[in-house]
């Protein structure tokens, strides 16, 4: 008998949109059933926390990027109960060392990060994508993650199963940002993923999928 698929609910970074977990949506088909949750409207993460929760089924495995992976603390400080696992790629434990302006954070967020002979291949579609979503939802979202509130009871309310990985290159989240992370959540999984930036699911997407695989069935 077949499984039912999973719930899952896809947070994008900022200045993204769904072609961010693109190939995810497609390749984790057969064990999921994904869904994107919208973080353009609000100027807050509590606000689009709220958003996604209220749009999203009962339960759900939630998986984020940067200020998709705030979004699902948030989520998981909101409503501990409705979330039942958790996947955070580009996320740092805490506030220290953040980007002091909008400017500073839209540039690292754009600047080339990943393996040379991939930024060809990555630069293009992430463009495109900050040209969708528009300058105005960009700053506002950058402006939301600049204000965001202590996360440290987001962390301590973690009790399920949690993956934290971090590209090697990624210049806005440092490994040792993200390892930091996953050592303040029990029994978290630490993953590195090589030569790559900080939008993972788009420049290393086979190995994306294979560690969403993996944590989908733990």
């Amino acid at each position: 008998m077949t499984a039912k698929p999973i719930p899952l609910v896809l947070l994008p970074a900022m200045g993204c949109d769904g072609q961010l977990w693109a190939r995810q949506v497609t390749d984790l088909a057969d064990l999921a059933h994904p869904e994107l949750g919208d973080l353009t409207v609000d100027d807050t993460l509590e606000a689009m926390a709220a958003r996604v929760l209220a749009h999203a089924p009962p339960r759900i495995a939630v998986a984020g990027v940067s200020l998709g992976g705030y979004v699902a603390l948030e989520m998981i400080r909101q409503a501990p109960e409705r979330v039942e696992r958790l996947a955070l790629f580009g996320t740092r434990a805490s506030m220290q060392m953040r980007p002091r302006s909008v400017r500073e954070q839209g540039l690292l967020a754009t600047a080339p990060h990943a393996d040379p002979m991939l930024t060809p291949i990555v630069s293009g579609p992430v463009q495109a994508m900050a040209e969708r979503v528009g300058a105005a939802i960009f700053e506002r979202q950058q402006r939301a993650l600049l204000a965001r509130p202590d996360i440290a009871p987001a962390i301590a309310a973690v009790r399920v199963p949690t993956l934290v990985a971090v590209g090697d290159r990624d210049r806005i989240c440092r490994p040792e940002d993200a390892r930091g992370l996953a050592e303040r959540i029990p029994g978290a999984r630490f993953h590195t993923i090589r030569h790559c930036g900080h939008l993972a699911p788009m420049e290393r997407p086979g190995e994306v999928t294979m560690l969403l695989r993996e944590w989908l069935r733990r």
